[in-house]
C-alpha cells in the first residue's frame, strides 16, 4: 500500500485506464467490466479491478491536474507495477479544425509546468505519449470506423488563468488545445521505463465558444471509452 492507494498486492491489473472523475471511474466498471472489484476507496479516488473481454484491468481516477496525476501514476508504475496506463478524459479545443465530441490522440503533451524538472531534471517542455500504445488505438479507431485527430496538446496547471490567450499556444507551440494530466503522466511513464497514452474527447471551444453540458459530456464518451478498451486486445 501507498500513502494514496490501499490496494494490496496484486489487486492492480498491469493495465490501468485512468479517467480524471472518480464517478467515471465507476460508471466504466458497472458499464463495461465483469468480475470487477472496488479496491481504493482512499480520498474518494475510486479505483476497480476486473475482466474487459478476458483482459484484466484496473479503473482508477486520477483526480484533476498534473500534481495528482503525477502522485497517482508514479505509485501505480513504481510501487504495483504497472506496465501501461492510458488517460481517457475531455479537452478545450484551440483548433478551429475540432468540433464538440470530437476523439483526439494526445501523441505529444506541450507544458510550462517545472513537474518534470522539479521530479528529476529533465528540462525539456515535451514529451511524448508511446508510440506502440498509440498505433493500438490508431489501427482500433479505423476498425470501429471512429474517426479521431492526432497532435500535441497544452497540458496546463491552470484551469482560470488571468488574461487567457489561446491563440499563443495554438500558433507558438501548435497546440489543438488543452488539458491538464498527460505531461505528467507521460513524464513518469518516461522516467519509469513505462508506457503511456491519452485519449480526450472535445467538450468546449475556446475559438466557437461551445461548451456541453455535464449529462453531454457523460453520454458522449462512450465512443472514447470503446476505442480506449477495444485497443488493449491487440
Amino acid at each position: 500500500m501507498t500513502p494514496h492507494i490501499e490496494a494490496k498486492d496484486g489487486e492492480i491489473a498491469k493495465i490501468v485506464v485512468m479517467p480524471g472523475d472518480p464517478n467515471r471511474a465507476k460508471y466504466i466498471a458497472e458499464n463495461y467490466l465483469s468480475d470487477y472489484k472496488c479496491v481504493n476507496r482512499v480520498r474518494g479516488m475510486l479505483a476497480f479491478t476486473g475482466y474487459y473481454n478476458g483482459i484484466e484491468i484496473t479503473v482508477m481516477a486520477s483526480g484533476m491536474g498534473i500534481p495528482s496525476m503525477g502522485i497517482y501514476s508514479y505509485e501505480l508504475y513504481k510501487f504495483y507495477g504497472v506496465e501501461q496506463i492510458i488517460r481517457i478524459g475531455t479537452m478545450g479545443a484551440y483548433s478551429p479544425d475540432l468540433k464538440l465530441f470530437d476523439v483526439v490522440l494526445n501523441t505529444e503533451a506541450y507544458s510550462d509546468s517545472t513537474f518534470a524538472f522539479t521530479q528529476n531534471g529533465y528540462d525539456k517542455n515535451v514529451i511524448e505519449s508511446d508510440e506502440d500504445t498509440n498505433n493500438n488505438i490508431r489501427s482500433t479507431a479505423h476498425k470501429l470506423n471512429i474517426p479521431i485527430t492526432e497532435g500535441r496538446i497544452y497540458s496546463t496547471e491552470v484551469f482560470y488563468k488571468e488574461n487567457e490567450n489561446y491563440q499563443d499556444i495554438y500558433n507558438t507551440y501548435g497546440c489543438l488545445g488543452v488539458e491538464m494530466e498527460s505531461f505528467a503522466l507521460f513524464h513518469n511513464a518516461k522516467a519509469l521505463g513505462k508506457k503511456a497514452a491519452c485519449i480526450l474527447t472535445v467538450s468546449d471551444s475556446f475559438v466557437s465558444k461551445e461548451e456541453t453540458t455535464s449529462e453531454e459530456r457523460e453520454k458522449s464518451l462512450g465512443q472514447m471509452i470503446t476505442l480506449c478498451l477495444e485497443s488493449l486486445k491487440k
